[in-house]
Parts: C-alpha cells; structure tokens; sequence
C-alpha cells in the first residue's frame, strides 16, 4: 500500500494519485524551487536541492547464537568464522528471488541503472554492493556509498528510499495492532510470532523503547534477517551535535546538566531488559536535537553474559566531563565518584541523589516563586493570562523536552526564556472559484543578533498582519490592503522599546477601521456594498506578544508540550449564540450562523470591539495566521501534525510548509482566498537574567 502524504489514505500501489484528495503519489514540490520532482530522486533537477529520503542502513553478521534461535542451518565454516569473530561479508550471499514488481516510484532509478548488467545491479555478494545499486532484492534501497570490500565487522551505510510513500513491513505490523487495538479486537498471535521470527531480535528494543522514549531513541524504518547477517534501517542522526558539545557550552544551566543524566538514568533500566546498556556507555553514540534535547545514533547490544555494573554509567559521566574541559564540582562530582566506588549501588539511590541535587539547585537559582498575576478576564467566557518573566518548568526528565509526562516529584524550576530565532514565511492564493483575491497579508520585521563572548542571542520586533477584505472587487481589496497600510503606518510611530500596551493596540485597530468606515461613507456605500475586511494581527517583541482580532481570519499556535490551540474564537452568530448559552449543535444549525458580527469598515468605532491577547514564548513555537479560506471544516484541526508539526524544527523550510497549506486549502476547500502567514520562533533559558534576578 501507498500512504498519500496528504490524508495518510492507503492507496493500492499501483496508484499514480491519492483516490480520497488527489495527491500526487508519484511526485512532490521541491522544498527550494517548487518544481516537482519525482519521489525517487536525490535531487531536484532544476535547482540541485535535495530531495530524497534517506535511510541510515546498519548490516551486521549474526553470531552463531542468534543463527541458532532463529533454527537457521548454516554453513559449518561460517560458524566456525563467527565464533572465532573473523566473519567475512563477502561470505554471505544474497538469495537470489523473482524478479519484483515495479511501480511508478522506481523509473527514474530504473532509467539511471539502464547502462548496469543485470549480475551488478544484482549483486551475489555484500561486497559488490556500491553506488547506484539496491541493497535488498525488492529493489526500493539504493545505495548512497561504497561498501568496504573485505570487513569482518559491521557496516554502515547512507540509502536512498526509492518508494517512500510504501509502509515497510514493521510500519505496516504497528499500523495493523495500533488499529486492532483501537477497535478492540483481539490480536492474532500466529501473526505477531510470524512477523517476530522475520526480523532481527533487536528491532524489537527499538521498537519498545522508542514508544517509551521518544525522540531519544531513533525510528526504526526496517529490519530484516538475509540468512547469515540482520540489517536495520533507521533515521540518520549523525548530523546530531554530540553531547560533549552541549556538555562545553558554559551557557548551558546545571539543572539542564542534571536533568540529562537523569534521563541517562532511566535509560539505563529500560535498555537492560533488552541488553542495550552499551548505547549509554558510548559518548560518540550520545547527541542532542535541536533543543538541547538528549538523543542516541543507535542501539548497542551487548552479549547477555557480560553483567554491566552501575558504576561503568559513573565513568562515563566522568569521561563526559573531562572532554568537555569541565571541572566535576560539588554534589555533581561526589556523585559521580561514588558511581564509580559503587557507594551507589542501585538506580534508587541514584535517582535519590539526582533529585537531592535538583533540590539544591533550584533552592539556590529560586529563592522564591512569585505568586502569578490573576487571569484576565475575557470574551467567549475565556480567561488569559498576562504575559510574565518567567517561564515554568515542571518536567519528569528533561526541562526543554515536553515529550514525557509531568511528575510532581521532580524539582520545578523558573527560568525567564531568551529568543534563539525567528523565522516567518507567508503566501496568498486566490482559490479555484474566485476571480480576484480579496486577502492581503504584510509582514514587518526588525531583527539584531547580539554575540560575544558569554553567547549569542537575538532581539526581535515583528509586526504579522492578515486581512480578508470583503465587499467586491475594489471593495474588498482595498478594505484588506488599506487595513494592513494603516496598521504598519500606526506601530511605526506607536511602538517604541516595549512591546505596545492592550489600549494602545486597540486604538491601532480602532484607526484602521475609521480609515475605511470614513471612505465608505465618503463613496456613500450602503448595506452589502459597504467595503470591510477582518483581521488577525501578531505583534512580538523578543518572546512577548500580542495578538488583535476582528472576524473570524483565525490564529493558531503549536508547540511540542500543549499542541495545536486555536487562540482566536471567530466573530460569528453561531459563536454568539454559543456564548449567550445555546447548545453549539443549535447555534450552527441557524441559516446565518456564519455571518460575521464584527468586521472592520462597515460600521463606525462604536461596533467594533477586538480581542486583544497576550502570551509568552515558553517553548519553541509555531504560529499560524490564516483566512478562512485555510480554515474552514476543521481543516488545520484535521491535518496540523502533518502539515505543522514537522514544522516546529529549524531544520525544516517554513516556505515548503505554507506551500502545502495552500495546496491542501485548494483540494479541500477552493471555494475561497487562502491566506497563511507561518511564523517560528526557537527560545532558550536565558540565564544573564536569571542571575540578576538572583542577585
């Protein structure tokens, strides 16, 4: 099957298009150019840009133990070479098989490889295997590098997914018992034994433990046994900063530290069970994500013989530290040197430990938790809360990785947050019905990197504004356009050093409106002729900002910890109904549920009333602006962890992000302008504040 990349619809492989929205299941547009390009290529042929899915391949020979348990027969020389540790790849030959069926996804490849033999696009032996060529008999992993010819040890290697769009046979086996355990039906233990007995013992590990610790264990992608050998494919994360660079950033707080070797901790029970302590005890398999977040290249697995003891996890932590050039300094260094005494002997007091040293810390760093402002009292029966200088922490593991679950034990730290980047991007599209486009966006930035020796940080003003013009041609576009023009002009002169106040804001809103109102009234526009547009409208000031809205254009947020929250509530009947206390299912149901309240220019200021909203940047975002034209059937709701979520990361293109949301708003609801505006912003402690407020 071939999952569409849009609506994750399972599509016969044979399928050229999606048959629920239409995608393409053979080609995608270019992150950097928008040109299509087909699944299977590296690269963009327009503008050079990769393309492809990459996949870290690990082949490894299997000992004598594990040809035994799966009840393979194998070659008496081989084991004998297994067993003395001298297995050499060449030996292991790959079946030969029928000849795979081909799809759509592979011609390119197929094109390229036009000048190979059939015995070297085949080859008989691991040692053949070389650019151009497929690693696995279906013909879907191309190799990206050459293979060592001669190696008794494991090899690594970069391969190009060449049908991405197909599950593999591990996705297809989680998909299938995720469903069957949705609907309650009772799993089929023939299958589960079957699919256990075709994949190498530690895909398993991966699999469990990536459940329990995501994202620091890497997805698995594949894994099969090929007689004397097991291979794996998994994400490639060797672009991963390592730990001993986080470890020498004096930048990073000591609770940070602590809650890393904390997460260490917990590793190292999970990963006994499956016999993979070794991946804790390998610096150069330790990284970190983008977020300082704790991470693995992979999984080690060690014989089940060798009994690891708590105090080699203690010479780690000490290895880590004199890479890293730090000095192992009071609680920290006494705990470290009672590991490796085996004073501490079990993973209880070890975690006691860490917590009697969170204690400490966050006593020293906090003296004392100001009590938070009172909600401020808000429209559609909301509350929100003021922004503050702080940010609050209250993590199980990681204090900068919402992934795991809250736990009331462990230390709650304050830490007021600095801004790392900010990134925007932003696109209008007429639709497939209309004829003219009655959206307008403006985008405003001022942004000052700041480095010296203590670290790099940024200062940043953006100005983001949204209109949905409405009235007709020349009525509607120049409401939007005239809206935006007013709001830029007023902020020039209105904001200062701080971020603006609600009141000033307000006014700011209340102006634009006039602007527009006083030319409808000069051009004697009356009922539905009267020109007006809405509005949603960002403003931010490193990680403070403010939200104004008139309409129902809407704004979202994302982040990893609360998700995707619609911070807008639409100016409509059926909101107003809603708010008044009649049933949600009532208030839609009336013939003018959609029609708008509020707008900007219809009416004078006496009508208009926007919401104004404040938060802080507590964690890496995302935030969306768009026009209901985006919106409309829940169409962000529906799709936000496929079209927003990747998004979060710096590593993604926030262009590529609102080209798809356009092109899914145009599939599923071209009856209207689209408009999206995406702005990301990337935050960090910012521990110089933090000091002065210590002090």
């Amino acid at each position: 099957m071939l999952y569409c990349p849009q609506c994750q619809f399972e599509n016969p492989i044979t399928n050229k298009f999606c048959q629920q929205c239409g995608t393409s299941l053979t080609h995608k547009a270019c992150p950097e150019c928008g040109a299509q390009v087909s699944y299977s290529a590296q690269e963009c042929p327009k503008c050079g840009a990769f393309t492809g899915t990459v996949w870290q391949a690990i082949i490894s020979p299997r000992s004598v133990r594990q040809i035994q348990e799966q009840g393979k027969t194998a070659n008496p020389e081989l084991i004998a070479a297994a067993s003395s540790e001298k297995l050499d790849l060449e030996q292991l030959n790959i079946p030969t098989s029928t000849e795979p069926v081909k799809t759509e996804i592979q011609v390119s490849w197929e094109e390229e490889l036009a000048d190979h033999s059939p015995e070297n696009t085949k080859p008989k032996s691991i040692s053949e295997l070389s650019p151009k060529v497929y690693l696995d008999e279906q013909q879907r992993y191309l190799l990206l590098e050459a293979l060592p010819s001669e190696t008794s040890e494991e090899v690594k290697v970069r391969v190009l997914d060449c049908q991405p769009l197909q599950a593999s046979p591990i996705e297809v086996f989680i998909r299938t018992e995720s469903q069957e355990l949705e609907i309650g039906k009772e799993p089929d233990s023939k299958r589960i034994i079957n699919f256990w007995e075709t994949v190498p013992e530690i895909a398993q590990a991966y699999l469990e433990l990536k459940e329990e610790f995501d994202p620091v264990v890497p997805t698995l992608h594949d894994a099969w046994l090929e007689d004397d050998r097991y291979i794996l494919l998994m994400e490639d994360r060797s672009d991963w900063p390592t730990l001993v660079e986080l470890w020498k950033d004096n930048q990073i707080p000591d609770i940070h530290s602590l809650q890393i070797l904390h997460e260490m901790s917990s590793l190292w029970i999970a990963t006994e069970k499956f016999h993979c302590r070794q991946s804790l005890l390998e610096l150069s398999n330790l990284r970190v994500d983008e977020d300082q977040s704790l991470g693995v290249l992979r999984l080690y697995k060690e014989s089940p013989e060798i009994n690891l003891k708590l105090s080699s996890l203690g010479r780690v932590w000490e290895n880590l530290y004199c890479q890293a050039g730090r000095t192992m300094l009071g609680p920290i260094g006494v705990l470290i040197n009672d590991l490796k005494l085996e004073t501490i002997s079990t993973i209880e007091e070890l975690r006691s430990r860490l917590q009697e040293i969170a204690d400490e810390l966050q006593n020293l760093s906090v003296p004392s938790i100001p009590t938070p402002p009172e909600p401020i009292p808000f429209k559609n029966n909301q509350t929100i809360s003021p922004p503050s200088v702080a940010t609050l922490y209250k993590e199980q593991i990681n204090p900068y990785s919402p992934h795991h679950e809250s736990n009331d034990d462990m230390p709650t730290v304050v830490l007021p947050m600095q801004l790392l980047s900010l990134e925007d991007a932003g696109r209008t599209d007429v639709g497939r019905q209309r004829r003219h486009n009655e959206d307008y966006f403006g985008v405003q930035t001022k942004l000052t990197k700041i480095e010296n020796p203590m670290g790099r940080n940024m200062e940043a003003r953006g100005l983001y504004i949204l209109c949905d013009g409405m009235g007709g041609h020349a009525g509607g576009e120049v409401a939007s356009a005239l809206a935006v023009k007013t709001l830029f002009e007023y902020f020039q002169e209105h904001w200062n050093e701080e971020l603006p106040e609600e009141d000033c804001i307000r006014q700011g809103v209340l102006k634009a409106n006039q602007v527009i109102y006083d030319i409808n009234q000069q051009d004697a526009r009356s009922g539905s002729g009267r020109m007006g547009t809405t509005l949603v409208m960002v403003l931010i000031q490193e990680t403070q900002v403010a939200v104004a809205h008139v309409g129902d254009s809407r704004l979202y947020r994302l982040s990893r910890r609360q998700g995707i929250e619609q911070v807008t509530i639409d100016h409509e009947v059926g909101q107003r109904e809603i708010k008044r206390g009649v049933e949600r299912e009532f208030a839609y149901s009336r013939p003018d549920a959609y029609q708008l309240t509020q707008a900007l220019g219809p009416r004078n200021e006496h009508f208009v009333d926007p919401d104004i909203d404040f938060f802080e940047l507590n964690e890496d975002t995302l935030i969306l602006l768009c026009s209901d034209g985006l919106s409309d059937n829940d169409l962000i709701e529906s799709h936000w962890q496929t079209h927003l979520q990747p998004y979060l990361s710096s590593r993604s293109n926030l262009e590529q992000s609102v080209n798809d949301l356009i092109e899914l708003a145009n599939q599923y609801n071209g009856h209207d302008n689209i408009t999206a505006i995406l702005i990301r912003a990337k935050v960090r402690p910012d521990l110089d504040q933090a000091r002065v407020s210590n002090n």
